[in-house]
């Protein structure tokens, strides 16, 4: 059984997740929304270039969490997954997943955005494991504080070996990695089948000097 991974946003999804997360917030007045959407706009930009602090990010994008309750936030969830989500979800990724599903390989996503937006995600694509960025909670509410590494950039490797240390009936023999994004060089370095899926110009430049397949899901 081959581990099949795959990155979240952009690649099986038409879009990015924790951003549009935000402009939901926004659009349902959950935060101010001219000063979140600039912040919004600012940081998806750097991620994009690649120059993204992840520290800043968090401290920006978790701290309006903080202020709902579990239950209250599902809810929201719940209207964001239908009216955003599940129209950006990618008809030939679902095949994908499909066909890894048939050959009886282990799903898994590995994203850097945090459980709370992607965890109904992985559930509705039907995956087996979700390693993302983990949020504290205390008296059924988030802290705006991240639990153990991130999963971004060399995080994803990390968690990754952590959670093969932990399940040792898996292994990176005949692993899969799927991503669009060049901060996914590290995990993409790490799998024996790496594929750029919808690449940025850099992952693109990249994946053609080494030779890695270059897919669409569009």
């Amino acid at each position: 059984m081959a581990l099949a991974i795959f990155d979240l946003d952009n690649t099986l999804i038409a879009g990015d997740s924790d951003y549009l997360w935000g402009q939901f917030m926004s659009h349902e007045g959950m935060v101010d929304a001219a000063s979140f959407h600039d912040g919004n706009e600012y940081f998806y930009r750097q991620y994009e270039a690649g120059t993204l602090v992840l520290s800043e990010y968090l401290d920006f994008c978790l701290e309006p969490l903080t202020r709902y309750t579990l239950d209250e936030l599902k809810v929201r969830h719940d209207q964001f997954m239908e009216q955003t989500i599940r129209p950006i979800m990618l008809e030939k990724a679902a095949n994908l997943l499909k066909k890894h599903r048939q050959q009886g390989d282990h799903l898994m996503i590995i994203t850097a955005t945090s459980r709370f937006v992607t965890e109904p995600i992985a559930k509705a694509f039907d995956v087996d494991t979700l390693l993302a960025i983990e949020l504290e909670i205390k008296d059924n509410r988030y802290t705006g504080k991240v639990v153990g590494t991130p999963t971004f950039q060399e995080g994803k490797v990390i968690r990754l070996k952590q959670w093969l240390q932990e399940n040792s009936e898996y292994s990176l023999e005949g692993s899969y990695f799927y991503s669009d994004s060049k901060n996914d060089l590290p995990l993409l370095g790490q799998v024996d089948h790496p594929f750029a899926v919808d690449p940025d110009p850099e992952l693109t430049t990249v994946a053609h000097e080494k030779g890695w397949p270059v897919i669409s899901l569009r």
